[in-house]
């Protein structure tokens, strides 16, 4: 049995599909873990991802299930790690990208030493990294709906300031000009970062070119940190896997059956604008009310009495999702921890009661929101299949709730996906054969 050559830890359930995704367009055989496997676990494949629910817990938290992630893959004999984190390079002023990429470089090259990448660049994604600023679409990160993210608002888009905020390494910066000069360049520069002290290096991406040369100048590389989008350029650098996609596609699943469903906990501009054209299409939708949860009420009961009559006729959405105003005085009254918790757990519940009676194919929006219905379902692995937008794919998964039948999941950041994503997902599917 070969090893597998590329070991990712994600800090958060839709980045790690999102990655996952990237890697199996690229043609490698990929298996997603939830959580870090238990036991005496071999799995055949050319990437692993270890999906983790880190983003938003204490950066200790973080640092530690990175760790362990980091502790078995390299017991797998991966030859290069991967610490993935959002397009939109989430965190507080404490993390967690910091501490986790520091902790991570000191295991593998001892405390304060070696180097690395910081990247979240994916231009497909309309998330591209100029002179260090982060852009979503035209806009700085800073200008853009992340500014009003309930958990990690960012409101500096100036990534190398951002980095050097949460790490004690020197960070530096590998401009375009540099970028567009090739790998060779990429590396030279490098190699003149360390030798002035940096440990980690912000690197600018626009273009898909652009990640193609900068995977070339990371071969070799011990750890790469960076969102999804360098994922596109890593996988030139292993020969074997050259021709891969066209001689044997690695995005195929069981046919779908079963109900359908979307639970969306995001409330971030894309997902209200997907939430927003589902309920104008006329398909039946039930937002949840967290307010209604803390004064006592079984919303849990409720969204399932609901929904269940509803389920022959087609997708059902339960949501949480609501504009900023409307999750700011949420969180006033109950607190940014409790609110976002409640919904998380309610949410979580809905879709493992949907799963129950009989939907088999659930799209959940948000990576808390699908961090917390994951394992509620008590999914261990996960199968990746074809993409319905750039960073998400369906997946397929077995979970206890219904054995012997796969549960067909696509766990979408909110930040991704076009408007129609909800009906375009299902339609996608049923289509495949």
């Amino acid at each position: 049995m070969s090893l597998p050559l590329l070991g990712c830890i994600a800090d958060d359930f839709t980045g790690a599909t999102d990655l996952a995704n990237n890697l199996v367009r690229a043609g490698m055989r990929c298996v997603q873990t939830i959580g870090v496997p238990q036991g005496d676990v071999q799995l055949q494949a050319d990437a692993l991802v270890v999906a983790l629910k880190s983003r938003t817990v204490p950066a200790a938290d973080a640092v530690a299930q990175s760790l362990a992630a980091l502790r078995w893959l390299q017991a797998q004999g991966v030859q290069q790690i991967y610490f993935k984190y959002c397009s939109t390079f989430d965190s507080t002023a404490e993390g967690n990208i910091g501490p986790v990429t520091e902790a991570l470089m000191d295991a593998l090259h001892g405390a304060g030493r070696g180097f690395t990448i910081a990247c979240p660049a994916f231009p497909e994604n309309q998330r591209t990294v100029f002179k260090g600023h982060l852009f979503v679409g035209d806009a700085l990160l800073s200008d853009s709906g992340m500014r009003h993210h309930p958990l990690t608002p960012m409101t500096d888009a100036n990534l190398v300031r951002v980095m050097q905020s949460q790490t004690r390494r020197q960070v530096g910066l590998v401009a375009h000009d540099v970028v567009v000069a090739g790998p060779q360049a990429i590396r030279d520069r490098f190699t003149r970062l360390q030798a002035e002290g940096a440990g980690v290096a912000v690197v600018d991406a626009i273009s898909h070119q652009d990640l193609m040369q900068i995977g070339q100048a990371l071969a070799g590389m011990p750890l790469v940190t960076a969102g999804s989008g360098i994922a596109i350029g890593l996988p030139q650098n292993w020969p074997q896997l050259q021709g891969r996609t066209a001689a044997s596609p690695a995005d195929a699943l069981p046919p779908a059956r079963g109900w359908q469903a979307v639970v969306s906990g995001s409330c971030s501009v894309a997902t209200n604008a997907q939430v927003l054209a589902f309920r104008r299409s006329g398909r039946p939708s039930l937002g949840i009310d967290p307010l209604a949860m803390a004064a006592g009420e079984d919303v849990v009961a409720q969204a399932l009495a609901w929904a269940e009559p509803l389920l022959a006729s087609g997708p059902v959405l339960v949501y949480a999702t609501a504009e900023p105003t409307a999750v700011r005085a949420v969180q006033e009254r109950l607190g940014v921890a409790r609110a976002g918790e409640m919904v998380e757990h309610a949410l979580s519940r809905i879709a493992a009661g949907l799963v129950q009676r009989g939907v088999r194919q659930l799209l959940v929006a948000g990576g808390e929101t699908s961090g917390a219905v994951v394992q509620a379902l008590g999914v261990q692995r996960m199968t990746i299949g074809l993409q319905i937008d750039p960073g998400v794919p369906w997946t397929a998964a077995d979970t206890p709730l219904c054995p012997g039948e796969p549960v067909h999941m696509a766990l979408k950041s909110g930040n991704f996906g076009s408007p129609d994503f909800f009906t375009k997902a299902f339609a996608q599917l049923a289509s495949q054969p």
